[in-house]
């Protein structure tokens, strides 16, 4: 089974689980990223990133090759902006036509709030199969140590389908 790990990460937490998955599996990657990039590590990433999500923005991203019959399975990665996911992911969801895969999300962000950020996601990606979620809350900041265990156990389903 063929895999891809789709992703956004603006101040590099998303990216470095993407990092980690792919020790434990084979998959192609996909690094979405915005024309005009988000602003970092300051209060303006939250006004313009929040407001950008709150109202839906799709913003146009930089070329990427992605043929959706190529996958079994799609690994979505992405920070959750204003309890969704960041608008790159946005975009990406709505220029692809993306049914009958199996799906793992993960993301980098708000803590208690994965549970209904993942019920958007699953509402989004109806048409497929959610098979697992995991989230972790600012992994370069908090130096999770058994990160690498719930990243090794979570693959380990991905391996398993």
């Amino acid at each position: 089974m063929k895999k891809l790990i789709v992703y956004y990460s603006l101040e590099g937490n998303t990216e470095l689980i993407a990092g980690k998955i792919l020790k434990y599996l084979e998959a192609d990657v996909i690094r979405l990223i915005p024309k005009k990039e988000y602003p970092k590590g300051n209060f303006k990433k939250y006004i313009w990133g929040g407001r950008s999500a709150t109202f839906g923005e799709k913003p146009k991203l930089e070329d990427y090759s992605f043929v959706a019959e190529d996958y079994d399975v799609i690994i979505i990665g992405t920070p959750i902006w204003a309890g969704t996911f960041a608008p790159p992911i946005k975009t990406f969801l709505a220029d692809n036509k993306i049914s009958g895969k199996d799906i793992y999300l993960y993301t980098c962000g708000a803590g208690d709030a994965t549970d209904k950020f993942f019920d958007k996601y699953k509402s989004v990606l109806k048409d497929n199969q959610i098979v697992d979620t995991i989230s972790f809350v600012e992994p370069l900041k908090n130096k999770i140590s058994n990160i690498d265990e719930k990243i090794k156990e979570f693959c380990e389903k991905i391996k398993h389908i």
